[in-house]
């Protein structure tokens, strides 16, 4: 996440909604952010306005009418510094001030007068919520360029269920970081990330798999998504939340992951193909639950024929040469999962499938394994350049991938 020194602003209305705020608060000052709270008097019935204080490192503003006069050169000085203003929760009773242009507490006279982009994200009774009122002013919002994070559908404090649940601070985080990076170096890109392992069904209770997370491809996606990139990403079956904002799309084959590939290349600027995709599939799939079986030996085992699914980096590397859209070509980074010969087969495969970049690791040790935090990778180069990255959190490496994407794009 690209957090550190931004100054990032919280508005914080007066919902039940607001004791959650507490949290992402912390979470993006341990991130390295500049957090400013802003609170409405309402608020202030909810949480203190010490508690806030506390998990910020900051002052917290709330009284704009304060006998002094400072309030006002603070709300100007707080709209000037701001990169992005996050209202969370935002109230019914904000929203349609904000779309009115009313400016009768502090968090409303910073909205006016910043130019940093307003993100918004809505909690409240179902009801309130699906009130036309309110959906006309987050319609009008949203023509203005606010971001409106949807509120969850599940139980609310009135003991209601319903839409109207404020998002999780792993989904506010990802906004938050979403908004800040549309200017990034990814800008006006489209990218294709792919992501898990595929699964070859044998009967309908089993499948030949791997023991692909999913972990790597989800944070080049979410990198992709805070460098300002459109990312589209193509996961097989992993147990992880989606990064918000990226356009998922989930398969199960090799076969189907082939046919997503294709649909969307089309469009796209760059593909990083980080999901392990199965090199074989049965030669043909069981409708019942394969049964225990003897051999003409009496001994229990079962004999299945493969064959082989499309190699979809090696399909793509035949129409190189053929032109693309405005002219540009493809960016194409694979990987190499490993377990001996690690340079020697990456090597072999950036040449055979004429990739621009590898990233290659040996996934038999315990750090850069399936299902870790970390990862330990080989970065190799079309123009035979090979580098060595140290044991890092995937993000990490993610970050660093993208790294030498960005110049390939300028040349593509």
């Amino acid at each position: 996440m690209m957090l550190l020194n931004r100054h990032i602003i919280v508005g914080i209305c007066g919902g039940i909604a607001s004791y959650k705020a507490v949290d992402l608060v912390s979470k993006l000052q341990q991130a390295g952010a500049l957090v400013d709270v802003i609170m409405t008097e309402e608020a202030g019935e909810f949480v203190r306005p010490l508690t806030f204080a506390t998990m910020s490192h900051r002052p917290v503003y709330s009284d704009l009418w304060e006998p002094s006069g400072k309030a006002a050169e603070t709300h100007i000085a707080l709209a000037e510094t701001a990169e992005v203003l996050a209202v969370v929760p935002a109230t019914a009773n904000t929203i349609a001030k904000l779309a009115c242009g009313l400016t009768d507490n502090m968090l409303t006279a910073v909205a006016l007068a910043t130019k940093a982009p307003l993100l918004l994200a809505p909690a409240m009774y179902k009801e309130m919520y699906a009130h036309p009122a309110t959906q006309a002013n987050l319609a009008l919002l949203r023509e203005r360029g606010a971001t409106i994070v949807e509120p969850e559908v599940g139980r609310l404090a009135s003991g209601a269920v319903g839409p109207g649940r404020l998002p999780s601070t792993e989904t506010l985080l990802g906004a938050i970081n979403m908004v800040l990076g549309r200017t990034g170096d990814l800008a006006g890109r489209r990218v294709i990330v792919t992501a898990g392992g595929t699964q070859e069904p044998l009967d309908p209770v089993r499948y030949l798999g791997n023991r692909s997370s999913g972990k790597m491809g989800y944070a080049l996606a979410a990198e992709a998504r805070d460098r300002g990139a459109d990312v589209i990403l193509l996961s097989g079956p992993v147990a992880l939340t989606p990064p918000y904002g990226v356009e998922l799309h989930q398969v199960q084959t090799a076969m189907q992951m082939h046919a997503a590939v294709q649909r969307f290349i089309p469009t796209a600027d760059a593909l990083i193909m980080s999901a392990a995709v199965a090199d074989f599939r049965p030669a043909s799939q069981a409708a019942q639950k394969i049964k225990k079986q003897r051999t003409v030996d009496g001994e229990d085992g079962f004999s299945l024929r493969l064959i082989a699914n499309p190699d979809i980096l090696g399909e793509l590397a035949q129409t190189l040469d053929e032109p693309r859209g405005k002219g540009q070509r493809l960016v194409r980074v694979g990987f190499a999962a490993e377990t001996e010969a690690v340079e020697a087969n990456a090597r072999e495969k950036l040449r055979r499938k004429r990739l621009d970049l590898l990233v290659a690791n040996d996934v038999s040790r315990t750090d850069s394994g399936f299902g870790t935090e970390t990862n330990k990778v080989l970065i190799f180069h079309a123009d035979g350049a090979v580098e060595d990255l140290p044991v890092m959190p995937k993000t990490g490496v993610a970050a660093a991938i993208w790294d030498r994407v960005v110049p390939l794009l300028s040349t593509a």
